[in-house]
């Protein structure tokens, strides 16, 4: 992928008054992609966000010309898939056009741009793209250790974790947009009595985890593995991620074969997808291993990747219980954690997919894993926070959390910023646990 290049200029500023404020996600530097309904029966409709706007590129696109308006065409679909599969030459001319579209000087055009304009407040944001498949990784060695060291305190890492990069197959059919409450699932659940027999039952140790998610754009072909340098051809972009737990039902089932119903039942992301261009001057060193730590297998390992295969986003993580929204409190912050510290980077878990020929395709969403750093305030789930359940949070208002309580809304923030650019964020990835609902026949209709 190229150097960043004009859309980048910090000093750019748009005809957007919003877009120009130093505190907002949305300038004109990022142009994340998205969809929306203009109405609760309307078909959805591809856009892009700037500032506190949403721009419906449906009717403007014949404002683009070349390759951009393929793109342009493409977002006519009720979601991204389209669009996200013709390719970074595509996508990187359509940003430059739209990019000089919005900027303050254009004065030409700027009458057809804002009449394609709506408040963000105002649209009904949906799920951005048809998740064809959905895979999450365990890439974050401060998670996996933290987790580790809970179940298994001789050998908090199991052998394989610095050599492999860990995942499991999840539901494309699980994942929904921020906004969209998540019920408490049910499930199997063991009690720590030796003996005792499991019972079915609402889970009681609900947990969220911070993620970044990565949008495959341009699909593989089917036996043609990637190579690490080759893998950011095939990122479309990035978006928050939470992948809710059910701590309980998933000790319980995940040996031998891992995660299950502890999982498949909710994740949820954020409604905007930050692409890889916006993200370009965000690119850093990968992670520096541990000096005994092994190198990475040929399969894993390129020049290119090491010097700027991670992507420095900040990811915070914040709950809202009922009583906190009753009396008036904000949302307290749980964690503060960057994806630039995962152990594995984001070509080499997209070139490790590939590598026995398995194959990607255009809205894939491939999950980070929980993004935890070195710290007490850089835990990305409450099961580290908590360690385990023995350790109470405190929150405002006199409340403690060990696990998620009815009510409770978790919302993960994530944003960007570095020395001569200007921060861009991600929006926000939201969800209020709703309580279970009732279960047997009477519940299916029966």
């Amino acid at each position: 992928m190229s150097a960043p290049d004009r859309t980048h200029d910090p000093a750019l500023r748009s005809w957007v008054a919003s877009a120009n404020r130093p505190d907002h996600d949305f300038p004109i530097q990022n142009l994340p992609f998205g969809a929306f309904r203009a109405a609760s029966d309307a078909a959805p409709r591809c856009a892009v966000a700037i500032g506190d706007q949403l721009l419906d590129v449906s009717r403007i696109a014949d404002l683009f010309t070349a390759e951009a308006s393929a793109v342009a065409a493409a977002l006519a679909a009720p979601g991204l898939n389209r669009a996200m599969a013709l390719g970074h030459g595509a996508h990187a001319a359509f940003r430059a056009q739209l990019s000089a579209l919005l900027q303050e000087d254009e004065r030409a055009r700027r009458p057809a741009v804002e009449a394609a304009l709506r408040p963000l407040q105002s649209a009904q944001l949906v799920l951005p793209f048809e998740v064809r498949g959905y895979t999450d990784f365990f890439a974050s060695i401060h998670h996996a250790s933290n987790a580790g060291r809970l179940f298994r305190p001789d050998q908090p890492l199991l052998p394989n974790y610095r050599y492999v990069p860990v995942a499991y197959n999840g539901r494309a059919n699980s994942v929904r947009t921020s906004g969209e409450p998540v019920v408490r699932p049910h499930g199997q659940l063991k009690p720590a009595e030796a003996g005792a027999a499991p019972r079915f039952a609402p889970s009681q140790r609900m947990d969220y985890e911070v993620e970044l998610g990565i949008v495959v754009g341009r699909p593989t072909a089917a036996g043609e593995p990637l190579r690490p340098g080759d893998a950011w051809d095939h990122v479309f972009g990035f978006c928050l991620l939470n992948d809710w737990s059910a701590r309980d039902i998933q000790a319980w089932e995940y040996q031998p074969l891992g995660p299950f119903l502890g999982k498949s039942f909710a994740t949820s992301i954020s409604p905007w997808i930050v692409t890889a261009q916006a993200l370009l001057p965000f690119r850093t060193a990968a992670a520096a291993r541990a000096p005994q730590d092994p190198e990475p297998l040929p399969h894993l390992r390129d020049p290119r990747d090491h010097a700027r295969g991670a992507v420095a986003v900040q990811l915070e993580a914040a709950i809202r219980t009922a009583h906190m929204r009753q009396r008036g409190l904000p949302a307290h912050r749980l964690s503060r954690s960057n994806a630039a510290d995962l152990y594995w980077t984001v070509a080499q878990m997209l070139a490790h997919h590939t590598s026995n020929g398995c194959a990607l395709d255009t809205g894939d969403l491939v999950g980070s894993g929980t993004v935890s750093g070195a710290g007490d305030g850089a835990l990305g789930s409450l099961l580290e926070l908590s360690r385990g359940g023995a350790a109470a949070i405190d929150l405002p208002g006199g409340e403690q959390r060990r696990f998620l309580e009815d009510g409770d809304e978790v919302r993960l923030t994530g944003f960007c910023e570095a020395p001569g650019h200007r921060r861009i964020g991600f929006g926000e990835c939201a969800a209020v646990l709703a309580p279970a609902r009732p279960y047997g026949p009477a519940d299916s209709g029966e």
